[in-house]
């Protein structure tokens, strides 16, 4: 990294209570992601659904850096800022949900296509209950009767 950055900076106040929660190599992990980012030598998976526009970097296998690359205020040095909204675990899609609130979006629970892959296929149609019928070789004692 040498010169100038490409990108300016902006934070979400509440990353900094993410990285005070966050394990020291977390910490780490995320001011060096940052500064690859804002020298632009690295860029996140790109986030779809209600998450589209925002990047998402995996900080270790647990961790994820979400941010956004969007226009710097007018009176900045740089034409565009990284936008850092959270850095959280991922486990249970903790950093997404967070993210999504942070920001005031519905977090839509499932994409299209795994809403389509969980439903009932319209093709199925409600088949007849079983009639459950003894066999014929089954013989049912009579009560009061022995063998």
């Amino acid at each position: 990294m040498s010169g100038e950055p490409r990108f300016g900076l902006a934070v979400d106040p509440r990353v900094v209570d993410d990285l005070m929660l966050a394990p020291p190599e977390i910490r780490t992990a995320a001011l060096e992601c940052l500064s690859t980012v804002l020298y632009g030598e690295a860029q996140g998976k790109e986030l779809g659904g209600t998450l589209a526009g925002y990047r998402s970097v995996a900080l270790d296998p647990r961790w994820r850096l979400v941010y956004q690359l969007r226009p710097a205020p007018p009176a900045q040095q740089h034409a565009r800022e990284v936008f850092v909204a959270a850095v959280r675990p991922r486990a249970r899609f903790d950093v997404y949900t967070a993210v999504a609130s942070r920001l005031g979006l519905d977090r839509q629970p499932l994409s299209a296509l795994a809403h389509a892959a969980r439903a009932r296929s319209p093709q199925v149609t409600k088949l007849p209950a079983p009639r459950l019928v003894p066999l014929p070789s089954a013989t049912i004692p009579v009560k009061g009767t022995t063998r």
